[in-house]
């Protein structure tokens, strides 16, 4: 075990995952290794520890045959995030959080069924024009919020890349009781902080560690999957306040 988790720190020094910021919040103090010429030095040992904690939530939602939503808004994780939400068939969000997406679910379907209707519009599949969108601004915008949900259920668990530009997201999920797993940088708010369930400490600017973290999850999802014919019931929820 011990060699095993060398390894894997080894490979997480690779990617820069230990970066953290000149001035890091009081709340990330746990997550800290030390300081080197004036930066934070974040502690691998204990990202390794919340990475785990992150893949057993995610591998129990899947074997009871649930789903997560991933978040991400910073347009150079898109292709990754995409190609992720494609292999594990789950719901994704590449652009800015709508506020009410999670809250206001009633209006949220209505819309998305609106949307998918214009999407499915034969007359305009047919049209000459390379995509009906070019004339519809308004829908060309909700295109680039609908196109990854697979679902209208809640989901049960949100999947998030970058904690500070999505604390909509977090807010809402908190206020409905969801499970959140967020990357977290150093200098992450202590009030977002204490809102994410599974926090994972880590330079969130590294795209090397987002393409590690996202094949991980793949993996765990896929791995999950196929444990389907044992799974006996469906996650239960419970109830939403």
């Amino acid at each position: 075990m011990y060699n095993s988790s060398l390894l894997v720190i080894q490979k997480l020094l690779s990617t820069n995952a230990y970066l953290g910021h000149r001035i890091p919040t009081s709340d990330f103090q746990e997550y800290l290794y030390g300081f080197r010429n004036k930066m934070a030095i974040i502690n691998l040992e204990k990202t390794l520890i919340c990475l785990r904690r992150a893949c057993n939530l995610i591998e129990s939602i899947i074997r009871a045959k649930g789903h997560f939503l991933l978040v991400n808004t910073d347009p150079e994780y898109n292709k990754i995030v995409q190609q992720m939400a494609k292999r594990t068939n789950q719901s994704y969000i590449n652009h800015k959080w709508i506020g009410g997406f999670l809250t206001n679910r009633k209006h949220m379907k209505n819309v998305q069924k609106h949307f998918q209707n214009f999407s499915a519009h034969s007359k305009l599949k047919d049209a000459s024009t390379s995509s009906p969108f070019d004339f519809f601004p308004h829908f060309r915008k909700m295109q680039k919020c609908f196109e990854g949900i697979m679902t209208h259920d809640i989901p049960d668990c949100l999947i998030i890349i970058n904690a500070n530009k999505n604390s909509m997201a977090i807010l809402e999920a908190n206020q409905l009781q969801i499970p959140i797993v967020s990357l977290v940088d150093s200098n992450i708010s202590n009030r977002l902080q204490k809102l994410i369930t599974y926090p994972i400490p880590v330079n969130d600017d590294s795209i090397q560690f987002v393409y590690l973290f996202c094949n991980l999850i793949t993996k765990t999802v896929i791995l999950s999957q196929s444990a389907w014919p044992l799974s006996r019931k469906p996650l239960s929820r419970g109830r939403r306040p």
